[in-house]
């Protein structure tokens, strides 16, 4: 981390702080042992872990406000892992996961930057099948769309890691595969339902992008 360029800054929840140490700009990149590039990780794709995304800011402050109770929350592809910062800072029993070998030190980092305990990390593709996840009542997750491939690879991942009666919660930014994540997550169980997030939760005024909300009952 030492050779990279980061940039901090606070964003803020009500009367909640999240403080967060993040990659300076989106041209950052270090991976002298090739990690990331044995993980199928390129160079121009590297730094889209340590960014804030609008979906991100979308997701955190949707979130923020929900009624979780003492449900077990897992945050897939999590990169900065704003959501899973801000839930365990409100104390909810969050796990985070993302596939980039660098993102456990970035959370670890702001989770003790924050001045709260360490969030449960474990660093999994979706394609994967023994991680030591277990299953979870409310699965989250911010712009995750990228390819068609994901679709399946993202709904069987979302199937094995859910319990019987579970809900997941999507942002996505608009990339035109939302209907056919619907089709494969209905495939799996899961009513859906869309709708557009508060023009207050994002930055970007031009946000496009629905919240995808995923039930199943038992």
């Amino acid at each position: 981390m030492t050779n990279l360029r980061l940039s901090y800054q606070t964003i803020e929840f009500g009367k909640i702080d999240i403080h967060l140490c993040t990659l300076r700009n989106k041209q950052e990149f270090h991976d002298p042992q090739g990690i990331a590039e044995a993980l199928g990780i390129c160079s121009a794709s590297w730094p889209m872990f340590g960014v804030v995304w609008p979906s991100s800011l979308v997701l955190a402050h949707h979130i923020c406000n929900y009624d979780i109770g003492s449900k077990r929350v897992l945050e897939i592809g999590c990169g900065t892992a704003l959501s899973s910062l801000l839930l365990n800072k409100l104390h909810v029993d969050i796990t985070a996961t993302d596939y980039h070998p660098e993102v456990e030190t970035f959370l670890n980092r702001n989770s003790k930057l924050n001045g709260d305990t360490p969030i449960p990390f474990e660093r999994t593709g979706w394609a994967d099948n023994n991680d030591s996840l277990g299953r979870f009542d409310l699965i989250i997750g911010s712009d995750l769309l990228y390819e068609d491939e994901h679709i399946g690879l993202l709904s069987s991942f979302i199937r094995d890691h859910s319990n019987p009666a579970c809900e997941v919660i999507i942002v996505d930014p608009g990339r035109g595969r939302k209907n056919k994540l619907a089709k494969k997550m209905r495939e799996i169980g899961y009513l859906f339902s869309f709708s557009k997030p508060e023009s207050s939760y994002s930055t970007d005024t031009n946000f496009k992008g629905h919240i995808l909300r995923f039930v199943r009952t038992e």
